[in-house]
């Protein structure tokens, strides 16, 4: 397996240019490796290593969330701003995987501006798929969860 070598003083300049320009994410690819800033968690991929034939890697997150933005039980964001699965602090959440919905049900609230703003299920189905997490930050379009 190859060991990723990780560039603390590239993620810090790619941070900074994000503070100075008020983008919410930025990636860069280079020499197989590509790094992925975004608003409250890095992401570090090394191609190679993610389609080695029985690693234990899955792939990286921002390609799982590319293909299934296209799937067909995709609920998508719609709107910038921060996720949350509960309806407040320290209450249960929403869903979970497995869970039977039924279209319009609440299954989590979007922060945009001081302002909460409730996801509906799109469709009827069993939750198979969570794919943000409590306060991470979203962009338009990303998809959130998968129900089937």
């Amino acid at each position: 397996m190859t060991k990723i070598k990780l560039d603390e003083d590239l993620i810090r300049k790619l941070s900074d240019l994000m503070d100075e320009t008020g983008l919410t994410e930025i990636e860069i690819t280079s020499d197989g490796q590509a790094v992925r800033v975004s608003k409250g968690h890095v992401a570090v991929a090394d191609p190679a290593v993610a389609a080695a034939p029985g690693t234990a890697e899955s792939p990286s997150p921002a390609v799982e969330g590319d293909d299934l933005a296209n799937h067909p039980g995709a609920v998508t964001s719609p709107m910038v701003g921060t996720v949350y699965m509960g309806p407040e602090p320290g209450a249960p959440v929403f869903i979970h995987v497995g869970d039977h919905v039924v279209e319009g049900q609440t299954i989590l609230i979007i922060e945009a501006m001081k302002t909460m703003n409730a996801v509906a299920a799109t469709r009827s189905g069993t939750v198979k798929q969570i794919i943000v997490e409590n306060e991470q930050p979203v962009e338009y379009g990303q998809p959130l969860v998968i129900i089937e």
